[in-house]
């Protein structure tokens, strides 16, 4: 009988020992979770959550704070899948917290990423007609990625479309001719290469001319100047001489005339020199038409 009582012992002691280790490991494998308290948060996307299970992680900055609950379509909205989210008390969850889905390197695995929250915002609170809180949701890397992808192919299409638009047959055609007009061109001044050279060593002479005829310029307008003077100084004397002989009066008279109509000239000859230096290379301009002409 002792030993019946004895067995009976022993049993239930290993059955509680057993019973013991089982819990432990239960805590130190879910890390404690169920005796943390916990918070209830909506968040609802508008993408495909292919890849969320259940149970599946929610991090905070890179921090598991909780795990998804429950993944439904939203009632009020078919085009809309609704995340419950259990989310560790104490968790900084602001209003301007966004949840994001993100996945776990190459395996497909998805989980709910928790980003922003700034310090000055204030702590998310459900509203009057909301049963919990709700989290703001943002897209997807792989959203964001269709839709720039999607956007790029767009206008890559119009810009094909443009081209096409651009080079229709009358425009090919066009740039053909235009192709065949620039090697006309190009073969015209191949075989002509010579005379433009020398047509270019030509102007540059012209130019070196010309600069050396603007750098004496201005001795000759001087050298003009002091001609007329003398001319007019000149004719001043002989006229006074006639004065004084009455009889070469007339000859003379005349050579003063003449003396003075020189010295006229040379002096428009230097007015028109300085007013206009080109004059000395290429002539008088000719005077613009009058009306009818």
């Amino acid at each position: 009988m002792e030993s019946k009582v004895n067995f009976t012992i022993v049993g239930l002691f290993t059955l509680t020992l057993v019973a013991a280790l089982v819990a432990i490991l239960l805590w130190l494998g879910t890390g404690g979770r169920y005796y943390k308290i916990y918070d209830t948060y909506y968040a609802y996307m508008n993408e495909s959550v292919s890849g969320l299970n259940l149970n599946a992680p929610v991090k905070y900055r890179g921090v598991e704070v909780g795990n998804v609950r429950d993944i439904t379509l939203d009632p009020a909205n078919s085009e809309r899948v609704r995340l419950l989210l259990k989310i560790e008390r104490g968790t900084p969850v602001k209003e301007d917290s966004v949840a994001v889905l993100r996945t776990q390197g190459l395996t497909g695995i998805a989980y709910v990423e928790l980003v922003g929250g700034s310090l000055q915002s204030p702590l998310l609170q459900a509203k009057r007609d909301e049963e919990y809180p709700v989290i703001r949701t943002g897209p997807s890397l792989m959203t964001r990625m269709d839709i720039a992808l999607t956007s790029l192919l767009a206008h890559v299409s119009r810009v094909s479309d443009n081209v096409n638009a651009v080079l229709d047959e009358d425009n090919r055609r066009a740039f053909k001719h235009s192709l065949a007009q620039i090697d006309t061109v190009t073969r015209v001044l191949a075989a002509h290469s010579a005379s433009i050279e020398a047509g270019v060593n030509n102007a540059s002479k012209t130019l070196e001319n010309s600069a050396r005829a603007s750098a004496d310029l201005g001795h000759l307008i001087e050298r003009a100047v002091r001609s007329a003077e003398a001319i007019e100084r000149l004719a001043n004397e002989t006229s006074r001489t006639a004065a004084a002989v009455p009889d070469t009066l007339q000859g003379i008279q005349l050579l003063v005339d003449d003396l003075r109509e020189l010295s006229a000239s040379l002096r428009r000859v230097s007015d028109q020199l300085e007013r206009n230096p080109d004059t000395l290379l290429f002539g008088k301009p000719q005077p613009e038409p009058g009306p009818g002409e």
